[in-house]
């Protein structure tokens, strides 16, 4: 089933229920209203070109509704990302995708301080042109028997595309992702069925949209089994989500590691009491995070593992099976293989290799990019750019992008292990990434990145129990504030270059 047509049938099936508790505008919209909403949305994209519609909203039952209403009116959402540089994003994806219309906020691209773009459409101005006749009508279809309601809206099918959502950009320029209806429904219902969620739980979702976790865990998911999302704009209003979380009692969140050390801190014991179930992803979720989360508010952290390309749920723990450390046992109805780097051959078990992945969650392609998507799905196995192992007991173990393992001595190294045991010895508060940076005599050198001045000598000493000695940060760099992507994930080319100017390489 498409995903605006499932949408259709729950709407119809919760009726009264609220669909969002949107936080930040004080808005309060239930099932039938958000169909109606949506079905009055559609006829107005009518007017714009047909194919591609860009949508750049914050989290929020608009940018929610905007999207259905996008897919109703035969139109595909391209998903921009306006936490860094949001006039330069769009114009990017209109370049990317040749498209033109915009559907953004006024009042939001004020307070984000983004100039206005050619082709920006305001909702402001879709809203307040609404006539009466256009709300009757909305209204008067949305009671109708469902067969009628699906004939008045766009038919495409399961495999035509669904939305299109750019890549970090954290290693190089971002890449247009194509997930189709069948994607992202097939990744919801393989995550649904192991982690048991249902119609009677309430979700936090203060991840953006134009990010594959917000959008098919923050938005898709709750909506696929009728739930009700509780929506915030911004996750980095950590106080404030503590009070939602205590006032709205959502029973599931899901986060970043930097999102949820937020949460962590500015949260009492007891705000968390309502959730049964906190899921960790897009980046590795810290031991002492998960020890801090357990001791504070007596919460298991459940971390999994995904992909944008993926839709993007691949493996992830849960009450069931759990194995800290690893990202989980992989999905049902996906496919994994480790790829030995070397041979190509299938690795043993704990044997790390390149993680490939197969199944109905893999993107189309990239958009306008043959070469590489034939680069990167290869027999039907997509290659995640990731290095990982299976154990025997089928959890998955990921070390990190191929492009944070480094070559030193003739030794490849994962920064991401350096990172996990610089972690482990540094005081309480000082967050830390790993870089590499050229060195004319080993091709390239670890630099440690921390957010506060520390003990160096004694942390080398520390560390040199658990790495050899090629592992071992040749310098630390002091950056008190990490660039960020909008996710929360670090942004690793940023940080770089923050450490190539200040070393001057």
């Amino acid at each position: 089933m498409l995903l605006h047509q499932k949408f259709i049938q729950v709407a119809k099936q919760q009726g009264d229920k609220y669909a969002f508790i949107d936080t930040s505008s004080d808005k309060k919209v239930s099932y039938s209203k958000a169909l109606i909403a949506s079905l009055i949305l559609a006829r107005k994209f009518e007017k714009y070109d047909t194919g591609f519609i860009g949508i750049m909203l914050p989290t929020s039952a608009g940018c929610g509704l905007a999207f259905i209403a996008a897919l109703m009116s035969g139109r595909t959402p391209v998903m921009i990302n306006y936490s860094t540089g949001a006039a330069r994003n769009a114009e990017y994806a209109q370049r990317r995708c040749s498209f033109r219309t915009i559907i953004t906020s006024r009042v939001f691209i004020e307070k984000i301080g983004c100039d206005f773009v050619d082709g920006m459409v305001f909702m402001e101005d879709i809203m307040s042109g609404i006539t009466l006749t256009e709300k009757l009508m909305a209204a008067l279809i949305s009671k109708l028997p469902l067969p009628f309601i699906m004939m008045s809206i766009s038919s495409v099918e399961e495999d035509d595309n669904a939305v299109i959502l750019f890549t970090s950009g954290s290693e190089k320029d971002p890449k247009a992702v194509q997930l189709t209806h069948r994607n992202i429904s097939a990744n919801i219902t393989s995550f649904s069925s192991v982690v048991d969620i249902a119609d009677r739980d309430r979700l936090l979702a203060n991840l953006p949209y134009f990010h594959v976790f917000g959008l098919t865990v923050n938005l898709w998911t709750p909506l696929f089994h009728g739930m009700t999302i509780i929506s915030h704009a911004n996750p980095l209003d950590y106080k404030t989500i503590c009070q939602i979380i205590r006032e709205y009692e959502p029973t599931l969140m899901v986060g970043t590691p930097s999102f949820l050390w937020g949460y962590l801190r500015k949260s009492e014991p007891g705000d968390f009491r309502s959730l049964r179930l906190v899921l960790c992803g897009a980046d590795k979720c810290p031991e002492l995070l998960r020890k801090e989360f357990l001791e504070k508010h007596n919460l298991v952290l459940y971390e999994g593992y995904g992909t944008t390309e993926t839709s993007p749920v691949i493996a992830v723990n849960n009450p069931d099976r759990n194995r800290p450390g690893s990202v989980g046992p992989v999905l049902p109805g996906v496919e994994v293989r480790i790829e030995n780097y070397d041979t190509g051959e299938d690795c043993a078990p704990g044997e790390t290799g390149r993680i490939l992945v197969k199944g109905a969650l893999v993107m189309k392609g990239y958009y306008g990019d043959l070469e590489e998507t034939s680069m990167r799905i290869r027999h039907g196995w997509y290659d995640t750019g990731d290095m990982g192992f299976l154990d025997r007991d089928g959890y998955l173990w990921h070390a990190g992008r191929l492009k944070r393992f480094v070559k030193i001595g003739g030794e490849m190294v994962s920064l991401v292990m350096v990172e996990n045991v610089l972690e482990k010895f540094l005081p309480e508060g000082i967050s830390c990434c790993v870089v590499e940076v050229p060195d004319p005599l080993k091709g390239a050198k670890i630099i440690a990145v921390v957010t506060q001045q520390v003990d160096e000598k004694q942390l080398h000493r520390q560390m040199a129990l658990d790495l050899p000695n090629i592992a071992l940060p040749r310098q630390f760099v002091v950056i008190e504030d990490l660039p960020k992507m909008g996710s929360g994930k670090i942004d690793f080319r940023g940080v770089t270059e923050l450490v190539k100017q200040r070393l001057q390489v």
